[in-house]
Parts: C-alpha cells; structure tokens; sequence
C-alpha cells in the first residue's frame, strides 16, 4: 500500500530518487526483489518488461497502476557474464517489489530496470557472493537495489493491523536494530546467520531460503 501512500516513507524514497538524480543519473537499475524466487538464477532481459500485480485483495487502484520503465538486455549481458550459472529470461517483469518502490524513487519511469532473481534453494552466503561479483556494476554507472523487508511475519503482524494498530512487535524492533548495526558495520557473516540473533531473528524472518517457500518458486 506504501505505492499509494504520501508518508515519510515514500517521501524519503522520492528525495533519495531527486539526490540520485543530481548527483548522477544511473545508466540502468538493477532490482533483486524478494518477490521473485527461483531454482536457479535468472536475469530478466526484457525490453519492455510488463509491470507485475503479484498480490491479491487489495485496492483496484494498486492494480490500475503501471510502471513502464524499458528494460537494459544489454546490462543484463553484462551481468549474465558475471555470472556464468545465471540463465537469461523474458518470462519476468517488474513485480511489485520493484515498481511501489521505485515509482517514488524514479517516478518518471524513464531510467531502464531489470532484474536478478533469488535462488530459494541456496543459502544467504550464495546470495551475499553473487552480490561480491556484481560490485564492478556500480563503476558502470548501474544502481544496484535490493527490495525486501528486514522483518516480515504477516502471521503475526496482521491480527494487528486488522485492528489499526501499528505499534510494532518488542521483537520485531529489537531484530531491525540489530539487522541496521551489522549492515552499517558490513557484517555479512553475521547478517548470513541472523538465527543467531536471539529469538526476535526467526521471527522476523520465519521464511527463510531452503525451507518451503510462502509462494511457488518459479520455474
């Protein structure tokens, strides 16, 4: 719902989009999005990738939306030849974990995007190794976003906010401090192995990779 919304939230994303811009507007944006999981790793080399209404019962308004950005296939090579297990695809768009976000961040749609996929079946240190051979994009002018929550557990969360009640969890606020702390100091290992947090990290993050995903992994 965040798409629709004029909170501090979008309003920090749209300023981030506005520094970007007059600092330098990058080439392409590459989105890996927590929202497409995968047996292996794809990279979307559309032209055109359609926008994505991967959810359901929510306003029409969130489907009406479109995000018409063009792709990069030709930054997608790059990245496919990066990483030589990766497979090229055009059967992915933009799903909603890319556009409600950068529909505040770019809003003009016009900077190309495309996208990584997750492995659901590999570990987080496969993932955090991926990221490691991609760094050399971002001397080539690419924006590389990472879109997901740090804490995510509907099963928890949604008795409240059926009531309209935001107030977060004790948990759920421990776990982000932590999760901010270790990003800021880079410490992958750790991040990798957020069980070991304490309690607040499996539940704020009860689905994690190789377990049975919330949603089919395609293909």
């Amino acid at each position: 719902m965040n798409a629709l919304a004029d909170n501090p939230f979008t309003q920090t994303l749209h300023q981030l989009g506005q520094d970007i811009r007059n600092r330098q507007p990058p080439r392409a944006v590459l989105v890996v999005s927590a929202h497409w999981l995968t047996r292996g790793t794809f990279v979307a080399v559309n032209e055109r990738p359609e926008t994505i209404h991967d959810f359901g019962g929510f306003p029409q308004e969130l489907f009406d939306m479109q995000y018409p950005a063009p792709g990069a296939p030709d930054v997608a090579r790059e990245v496919l030849q990066a990483l030589p297990d990766a497979h090229p695809t055009d059967e992915w768009g933009l799903d909603h974990g890319t556009w409600t976000v950068l529909h505040h961040i770019f809003p003009e749609a016009d900077i190309p995007v495309f996208q990584l996929s997750i492995d659901y079946y590999k570990p987080i240190t496969y993932h955090a190794e991926l990221a490691r051979r991609l760094q050399f994009l971002r001397r080539r002018g690419v924006l590389i976003l990472g879109s997901g929550n740090i804490v995510h557990n509907l099963r928890q969360s949604m008795p409240h906010f059926m009531q309209n009640d935001a107030t977060p969890h004790a948990w759920a606020v421990e776990f982000d401090a932590w999760a901010k702390t270790k990003i800021n100091q880079r410490d992958l290992a750790a991040l990798a192995h957020y069980q070991q947090a304490g309690a607040s990290g499996p539940l704020s993050v009860p689905t994690p990779t190789t377990t049975s995903p919330c949603s089919t992994a395609w293909p």
